[in-house]
């Protein structure tokens, strides 16, 4: 009997294995529904008033709960407080499900009600502020008004021999400097130092991007402030870049222009003047030209030089120290050709009017003297030829040459000068005796002190 009762009250006791989970679910699963002790609707209802009414633009929410469904109505301002209530109705004890009805305002007027609210509250918190935003724009007037002040007193920079694009862009430095120390103290004083990082960040950005963007605008500015201070031409000066040549007419920060031989304005970048090689043809008032002759290989060459000197010697415009020179260059099948050289000082000599009048001269000369300047000359020798043709051909020639009135001595081997040329090396040391430009390569001031000694 007592067996048959036990085994009656086994079988009437709850299947607890079906409510407990099991061991491997996972902690995300949803929490079961309370049915012993749940909270009241009231209770529910009640406590999510309480909280909407502590948060701004939910004061308005209807709440109903019934069975622990809770059902919210009404209207919000912006859709993160209809995200936010139903996120609290959801974490509210005794809930089951949230009937989210909510709903955002159409009208024009209420969209623009929280950012009027936040605009009135920044209008308040600036008129609080206003002493400090006064102090605080005082100080950036008050440096902005020191730097200008600076930034007229370049005198010290020029004393230092510094150019005047040089020293303009040392004092728009010191301006930009004093300035951005006005400003920091004013963002120290309205206590956003933490913005001054923002800024930093923002303006290095911008730096970054600016210099790529205009990278060329920089290195010609650039440029031309180490030009300026380096003073390689002056205006007036007759230079050449690369294949470009021209008179310098002024040097701007970003480029230089020069006025080429038929009147056109050349503008060339000063960051190509920077890199390239450059040849100042005015720095040194004397300057050499030089052109080519050819004459027949029969000539004693040593009347043919006499002869090209003694013209260039009587020539207006030709320097006497240094001499002109007449130097065989090339020997060729059928013409010898000399080079012939002369120096003009170009302070009163026009370069090209010299040159080519020499060029007319001589040619004229070796005219009058019968000297042959031939085209190229083809022999042809014959086997069958008699030897006495070959002389007879020749005397033409020897003639003709013995028709040149010159010195008996210009013929002596003597006569002839090949000794060192040592004018360009006097120039040079007479330069850096006179010049007060700095010279930065070893020994350049104590090699000029020497000579001068």
């Amino acid at each position: 009997m007592k067996a048959l009762q036990l085994a009656l009250l086994v079988c009437c006791l709850p299947d607890n294995s079906m409510a407990m989970p099991a061991q491997g679910e996972s902690d995300s699963q949803t929490a079961a529904i309370q049915v012993i002790n749940a909270p009241q609707d009231e209770a529910i209802a009640a406590r999510f008033r309480a909280i909407s009414a502590a948060i701004a633009g939910m004061e308005t929410v209807e709440v109903s709960v019934q069975a622990g469904v809770l059902t919210l109505k009404g209207e919000v301002n912006t859709a993160q407080l209809k995200t936010a209530a139903a996120d609290i109705a959801n974490r509210l004890q005794g809930v089951v499900h949230v009937q989210n009805q909510l709903q955002e305002p159409v009208a024009l007027r209420s969209r623009l009600a929280p950012a009027v609210d936040k605009f009135g509250e920044m209008l308040t918190n600036a008129v609080q502020m206003l002493p400090l935003l006064l102090l605080a724009l005082l100080s950036i007037v008050l440096f902005w008004l020191a730097g200008s002040w600076l930034s007229q007193r370049g005198a010290l920079l020029r004393r230092l021999g510094l150019s005047e694009l040089a020293t303009n862009l040392g004092m728009r430095f010191v301006r930009l400097i004093i300035t951005s120390i006005g400003i920091l103290i004013a963002l120290e004083q309205l206590d956003a130092t933490a913005l001054v990082s923002a800024v930093l960040g923002v303006a290095g950005v911008i730096g970054i991007a600016l210099g790529f963007a205009f990278r060329n605008i920089v290195e010609n500015y650039l440029a031309g402030v180490l030009l300026s201070t380096r003073n390689p031409f002056a205006i007036g000066d007759f230079i050449q870049v690369d294949s470009m040549s021209g008179s310098v007419v002024r040097l701007t920060s970003r480029d230089t222009v020069l006025m080429t031989l038929d009147g056109n304005h050349l503008r060339i970048p000063n960051s190509q003047i920077i890199t390239s090689p450059m040849t100042n043809f005015s720095r040194n008032p004397l300057r050499r030209f030089e052109f080519s002759v050819g004459v027949s290989v029969d000539l004693d060459l040593v009347v043919v030089r006499q002869l090209a000197i003694a013209t260039l010697q009587q020539m207006t415009g030709i320097l006497a120290d240094p001499r002109p020179r007449v130097l065989v260059q090339e020997l060729g099948d059928s013409t010898v050709t000399v080079r012939v050289l002369a120096w003009v000082d170009q302070r009163d000599t026009d370069f090209l009017k010299a040159r080519s009048e020499a060029i007319r001269l001589v040619k004229a000369a070796f005219d009058k003297a019968g000297i042959e300047m031939p085209e190229p000359i083809y022999r042809i020798h014959m086997a069958e030829m008699p030897v006495a043709a070959d002389h007879a051909a020749a005397t033409p020639a020897a003639t003709a040459l013995t028709a040149i009135d010159v010195p008996a001595s210009a013929t002596s081997i003597a006569a002839v000068d090949v000794s060192a040329d040592t004018t360009i090396e006097q120039q040079v040391q007479d330069d850096l005796q006179h010049s007060e430009e700095e010279n930065l390569l070893p020994g350049g001031k104590a090699a000029a002190k020497t000579t001068k000694s």
